[in-house]
């Protein structure tokens, strides 16, 4: 543990996590519902929240300025990491922006989670790896509906999505998983290997969301029709990850940091 856990100022941060819980909370609605969380969002959290901490590290520079270098530069590790994965579109923007909005909002804990404190008193990659376990729950509950729906389809796309009527696309969040033809009033369809998805994203080719057709229906009309053809679609499951980061974040506020606590508990 790099901090005395009984440091008193740790206190102040008591107002930032409220303020970023609130936020948090906001951004998963917004996120939810349009697929966007505009940067305004985190303004007001960053207005109360900054001069908090940087008055706690000025505080703790005056005992120790060591401790306070070794902290900023795990923060500046952490943010640099989640925007250069952000920029090459391995994680989703406003994902990345709530990791860093954490790390410079509430880089320690605030208070004592019930089961204790991890060993790397960093509150943000608590934050992250109680996302992570979190987030792996999903694959397994659609799974289990696909299986109980009889949605059949390679088993490593059963984890991650499901079939949607085609007339009912744009009620729906996703991107398609498929690659739908039209040859000669032929409909073939092939589902977009793993490794094919990530080189688009490395290279900015844009995964085909639903949004696209519900936003631009003139644009997208002959997909759309060929959608129609085929019946159906698989699509991904659409809750964005900035939702089980506000759930991570809370555990970890109350709970603690939940590998951490499997671990030991082994």
């Amino acid at each position: 543990m790099i901090l005395s856990v009984d440091y008193p100022l740790l206190s102040l941060l008591n107002i930032s996590s409220i303020a970023l819980g609130i936020t948090l909370c906001y951004a998963s609605y917004l996120d939810v519902k349009n697929r966007r969380v505009p940067i305004k969002t985190w303004y007001p959290m960053l207005v109360i929240s900054i001069p908090l901490v940087l008055f706690l590290y000025v505080s703790l520079a005056l005992t120790d300025v060591w401790l306070v270098f070794r902290y900023l530069a795990i923060v500046g590790i952490f943010c640099c990491f989640f925007y250069f994965f952000a920029f090459f579109n391995l994680f989703g923007g406003a994902d990345a922006m709530a990791l860093i909005f954490i790390a410079a909002a509430l880089p320690l804990f605030p208070l004592r989670p019930y089961f204790g404190y991890p060993p790397l008193y960093f509150f943000p990659f608590t934050v992250l790896t109680n996302a992570v376990i979190l987030n792996l729950f999903t694959p397994i509950g659609i799974f289990v509906l696909n299986i109980r729906k009889k949605n059949f389809a390679p088993i490593q796309y059963m984890f991650f999505g499901f079939p949607i009527p085609s007339d009912k696309i744009d009620s729906y969040f996703g991107y398609i998983m498929e690659e739908i033809t039209d040859v000669n009033g032929k409909i073939s369809r092939r589902f977009l290997p793993i490794h094919e998805s990530l080189r688009r994203m490395i290279h900015g080719e844009e995964r085909f969301y639903t949004k696209n057709i519900k936003e631009h229906p003139e644009k997208y009309a002959r997909e759309r029709e060929i959608f129609k053809k085929a019946g159906y679609v698989w699509i991904s499951y659409g809750v964005p990850f900035i939702v089980p980061i506000t759930v991570g974040f809370f555990v970890a506020l109350f709970a603690g940091d939940i590998l951490y606590t499997i671990m030991v508990s082994i």
